[in-house]
């Protein structure tokens, strides 16, 4: 992938998330509570932090995305076309900043969010779309046609479980089968195993029907966020039956914990040559060495952290918090504290990383610098339709896997991120416009669509010893969140998953040989 040199324009540091802690913007006011008291506070003393509620609706920006609309950019456009996509990204990042910081201002106008946020947030964003029209239609392709349609964005309230535009379509049936291999990622009709997650007495809003938006940096997460998964229904189906000419070996590949601390905030896939191109911090193990300005080349040469030597892959995913009141490194940097991912970094204490076969016949090898995302980092803006998080607890991950909720996990019960990748591949392009058509998921029998081929297809497993939040009068205490885009509210359903393949010595053959022999390899 070429580098762009292209620099986007820094956040609005003396307007930072962070200066608004402790506010929370809910359906009927705006609430300001002790969000990361200790779970061992009385109820009266969390109950007393609540106080002061202003006339205010909007608790997030909703704004059109772009990059999913660009299923076809010329090769020769697409360091352009990504760099604009970036600065669409960071002039959110800039107008959510703006609505974290001027809820005085609400409150005194109504119309000050529309006339001082949103409608200037459209026309700097028609700027960029005429851009990358010019750029895409320049370079010999075609632009869609409705890119005017894209530039405006919404206000969007606070809502319990579910945001506004998202509807049926969730991550069912995502739980993970004693060979590492997750059903996740088909789309059904379930969503997310068809429970009533926002009905849980301890995971719902305020009796008075006004819901809290907190968190540490006044950007969630809140307490219908949150589910005791002792209390959620099975809702993890049996795995499609393998044939006769499955792939049913598995091979694992262990490369730590990121223990080195090896973090940045860039995405070289979505936002190659943009520094902070995704506005919050990821955990990287395998290649040591990915940032906004690697490339091929670069990944060969970026040693690894894994035990085969052989494999240079880059795994990376977005750190969790736990919003406590603690501050981490980070707390005044970009991608950190200026966008409201604030807490202390948890280090996973395992992460498994093993690529399983697929039921229906033989994988062929991965290509070399293969790239593939997994899930939707802007879901509370998107809808689910993309989101592939599953979220569980140790003892309950064979029951109960969790797309729009975080679990609270039962004392003695470690907290379990797993992610599936997507399993077939087009046979031809490493990567795509919007990172995605490339790439697909097999259906719930195990087959790949038309055209698209199977591969090994990469599960991961992250365990934390994440402290057990509470709910307590519709605040939740102690909660811990995946880092995200400001605007996107820390929700669940955001968490996502990076992958790029880089392997030497015929590493990619030796995984798919291990897969269609049978074989457990390591």
């Amino acid at each position: 992938m070429g580098r762009n040199t292209r620099k986007r324009r820094m956040p609005l540091a003396a307007k930072a998330v962070a200066a608004s802690a402790a506010l929370a913007l809910g359906g009927g006011g705006l609430v300001w509570a002790n969000f990361y008291a200790s779970a061992d506070e009385s109820d009266s003393n969390a109950a007393g932090t609540q106080a002061q509620a202003v006339s205010a609706q909007v608790a997030t920006i909703s704004c059109p995305d772009v990059g999913q609309s660009l299923t076809s950019v010329p090769d020769q456009a697409r360091v352009e076309v990504d760099g604009e996509l970036a600065t669409l990204d960071q002039q959110i990042t800039d107008a959510y900043q703006r609505l974290a910081t001027t809820r005085d201002a609400q409150g005194k106008d109504a119309s000050f969010v529309q006339n001082s946020i949103l409608q200037p947030l459209k026309d700097r964003r028609k700027v960029i779309l005429d851009r990358i029209t010019l750029e895409i239609n320049r370079a010999g392709g075609k632009a869609p046609t409705d890119m005017d349609a894209l530039a405006g964005c919404t206000g969007t309230p606070a809502t319990g479980t579910t945001d506004a535009g998202q509807g049926d379509g969730g991550q069912g049936d995502g739980g993970q089968g004693d060979d590492g291999q997750q059903d996740g990622g088909q789309q059904d009709d379930q969503n997310n195993g068809g429970q009533d997650n926002g009905s849980q007495d301890d995971g719902g809003s305020q009796d008075d029907g006004q819901q809290v938006i907190g968190g540490q940096a006044g950007n969630g997460p809140v307490a219908a966020d949150f589910v005791d998964i002792t209390k959620v229904q099975r809702n993890v189906a049996a795995k499609p039956r393998k044939n006769r000419n499955a792939s049913t070996g598995t091979f694992t590949t262990r490369c730590g914990v990121n223990a080195n601390g090896n973090h940045n905030t860039d995405n070289v896939i979505v936002a190659p040559g943009v520094a902070n191109g995704a506005h919050h911090l990821h955990d990287y193990v395998g290649n040591q060495k990915i940032d906004a300005f690697a490339g091929n080349d670069t990944f060969l040469d970026g040693g690894t952290s894994c035990q085969n030597k052989d494999d240079l892959s880059a795994y990376y995913w977005p750190v969790v918090r736990v919003q406590d009141g603690t501050q981490d490194f980070d707390q005044d940097a970009d991608g950190g504290g200026k966008e409201g991912n604030v807490g202390r970094i948890l280090k996973p204490v395992q992460a498994q990383i093993k690529y399983v076969g697929s039921p229906t016949g033989k994988v062929v090898a991965m290509p070399q610098f293969l790239r593939i995302i997994t899930g939707d980092a802007k879901t509370t803006t998107n809808g689910l339709a993309n989101a592939n998080a599953h979220w569980s607890c140790t003892g309950f991950e064979n029951k109960v896997q969790l797309t729009e909720q975080y679990p609270i996990c039962p004392r003695g019960s470690q907290m379990v991120r797993t992610f599936a990748f997507q399993s077939c591949w087009d046979g031809q392009n490493t990567d795509s416009a919007n990172h995605r058509t490339h790439v697909a998921f097999a259906d719930g029998a195990g087959n790949c669509p038309s055209g698209f081929k199977a591969i090994p297809q990469l599960t991961m497993r992250l365990v934390y010893n994440a402290p057990r939040p509470s709910v307590q009068d519709g605040v939740v205490k102690n909660a811990y969140a995946v880092d995200g885009f400001p605007e996107q509210l820390h929700k669940a359903h955001t968490d996502h998953d990076d992958f790029i393949a880089v392997t030497k010595g015929n590493l990619a053959n030796k995984i798919a040989n291990c897969l269609n022999s049978g074989r457990a390899c390591k």
